[in-house]
C-alpha cells in the first residue's frame, strides 16, 4: 500500500512543478522557478520510490494521470480556465482509467 500513496503523492508534486512552472514565466521569476525545481526533484524522487514495486506502465500512467488531472483541476478552480462538461468528462475518463490500472495490477 505504501508504494500507491508514494505515488498519487508524488503526482500531486507534478501539479505544484506544472503550476509553478507557469508562475515561472519561463524561469524568470526565482521563488517559482525554486517551486518548480523542488516540486519536480520530489515528483520525480517518489515515483523513483514507487516504481521499485509497482510496473513501470502501471505506475507511469497512474502518475502523469494524477498530475494531469491535479493540474487540470487547478487551472479550472484558480486560474480561471473554462470547466465544461466535456472537460469534466475527459478527466472523469482519466480517474477511471486510473482506477482502472490499480484494480487490474
Amino acid at each position: 500500500m505504501f508504494p500507491w500513496i508514494v505515488l498519487v503523492v508524488s503526482g500531486l508534486f507534478e501539479t505544484v512543478w506544472a503550476t509553478a512552472l507557469a508562475a515561472s514565466d519561463g524561469l524568470r521569476r526565482p521563488l517559482p522557478a525554486l517551486v518548480f525545481v523542488l516540486g519536480c526533484a520530489t515528483s520525480m524522487g517518489g515515483l523513483a520510490v514507487a516504481l521499485r514495486s509497482i510496473p513501470v506502465g502501471t505506475g507511469y500512467a497512474m502518475w502523469t494521470g494524477v498530475g494531469a488531472i491535479g493540474t487540470a483541476v487547478y487551472g479550472m478552480a484558480v486560474l480561471g480556465e473554462p470547466a465544461t462538461a466535456a472537460r469534466i468528462l475527459c478527466l472523469g475518463l482519466i480517474i477511471s482509467g486510473i482506477v482502472g490500472l490499480k484494480l487490474l495490477h
